[in-house]
C-alpha cells in the first residue's frame, strides 16, 4: 500500500468521531474504514484485501487512540 493511502487512512481515523470507532463491532469498523478510504482513492482488489488485513491488525490501536481522545 502506498504511503499516501496509509496517511489518508490514519487521517480518517483521527477525524472520525470517537463514538464511531468505539461502538462499531470489528467487522463493521473494518468495512466502514475501508469504505471511507475507497471513497477518496481508487484501490484494486489486492490493495483492499491488504487494507482490510492492516485495519484488522490495528483495531486495538485504533480503539485505544479513540478512547484516549475521548478521555481528554
Amino acid at each position: 500500500m502506498s504511503p499516501t493511502i496509509m496517511r489518508q487512512f490514519w487521517s480518517i481515523v483521527e477525524a472520525t468521531h470517537t463514538v464511531t470507532l468505539l461502538q462499531l463491532d470489528d467487522t463493521s469498523l473494518v468495512q466502514w474504514l475501508v469504505k471511507q478510504i475507497t471513497n477518496q482513492a481508487f484501490l484494486d482488489a489486492h490493495e483492499i484485501d491488504f487494507l482490510c488485513d492492516y485495519i484488522q491488525s490495528r483495531l486495538t490501536l485504533i480503539r485505544d487512540l479513540a478512547y484516549e481522545r475521548q478521555e481528554s
